[in-house]
């Protein structure tokens, strides 16, 4: 089971390298990104794109993108179309976004020709690496769902659960989170994840076990649950998924996280045939590295 980045990193390393295909990649953090990754064994990389701004762009930031393979499309639709036909066709095992705008990226995503719809909802997880928690926590979701019905959220758990196998961990702890960890009818959060929870014991949900409604500190902190009496729960401090009640809560969460927090994190977007690598431009290189691992594990599981 990975614990950390490093170790998720060195277990990318004993399996066979995976090749990512890059939508437009005439980006400087992306090109940085897939070089860092591979020289340190993550993957390999095929830059779709236009191949002068992308050697441009890698001259003038002092990239070698000589071992990497060029495919030359000048217009962005038809880059992104090219780049996840790529892993469509099974000549890339994961596909990432370069300088395309999100919209038109999930559009190739989803393309019925040459995409990677499975036919269940998309969702997002991040994957984080906490100085203090002792193992790795996935937030969910936190950039893709605004308002997940009861429904949405089983389709959460069972996308974030391919990610948490693919990590070694054999049954995740998931704590569908709210304000309180009591059920209140006037707050429905608390109400869905008892439902889940109930769905959970009766078999519905399996593969995982889950506890809610959970206060985030209960989640995360075993201390507080001793403080709070709630010694009784099958998630005292130690869960593993944190599922959160709507897009508001988790992306909050996530941007305290990552702005006051030491930490390392890495993102995928999941309920696709292969794993797909969606950074913001905003994200460090070593988030994007980062999530080319996670990908890569991914990849490998999958298959």
């Amino acid at each position: 089971m990975s614990k950390t980045f490093d170790e998720l990193i060195s277990k990318v390393k004993e399996i066979p390298m995976k090749k990512v295909s890059v939508a437009v990649a005439q980006d400087s953090a992306v090109l940085e990104a897939v070089r860092a990754a591979k020289d340190r064994q993550i993957a390999d990389a095929i830059l779709v794109g236009d191949e002068a701004k992308i050697k441009a762009i890698a001259a003038e930031d002092n990239v070698d993108i000589s071992d990497f393979e060029l495919i030359h499309v000048a217009d962005d639709i038809e880059a992104s179309l090219a780049a996840v036909k790529l892993v469509h066709e099974g000549k890339a095992d994961m596909y990432m976004k370069g300088l395309i705008d999100t919209k038109h990226f999930l559009k190739s995503v989803l393309d019925k020709e040459v995409g990677l719809r499975t036919g269940k909802p998309l969702s997002h997880v991040c994957v984080f690496d906490v100085e203090g928690i002792d193992h790795l926590l996935f937030l969910t979701d936190v950039a893709f769902i605004p308002y997940p019905t009861l429904e949405d959220k089983v389709n959460i758990i069972a996308n974030t659960l391919e990610i948490t196998k693919a990590c070694g961990i054999e049954c995740p702890k998931v704590a569908p989170l709210a304000a309180v960890e009591v059920v209140n009818p006037k707050m429905p959060a608390t109400v869905e994840a008892a439902e889940l929870t109930q769905m959970n014991k009766d078999g519905k949900i399996t593969g995982c076990i889950v506890d809610g409604p959970l206060s985030l500190d209960l989640a995360i902190d075993a201390e507080a649950a001793k403080h709070k009496g709630a010694t009784d729960r099958p998630i005292q401090g130690d869960a593993d998924i944190l599922l959160f009640p709507d897009i508001h809560a988790g992306n909050l969460v996530y941007k305290a996280m990552v702005h006051t927090a030491k930490l390392k994190n890495g993102n995928i977007l999941t309920g696709t045939k292969a794993p797909v690598i969606l950074t913001s431009r905003s994200d460090s290189m070593e988030v994007k590295v980062n999530s080319l691992a996670l990908g890569a594990v991914v990849a490998e599981s999958m298959k």
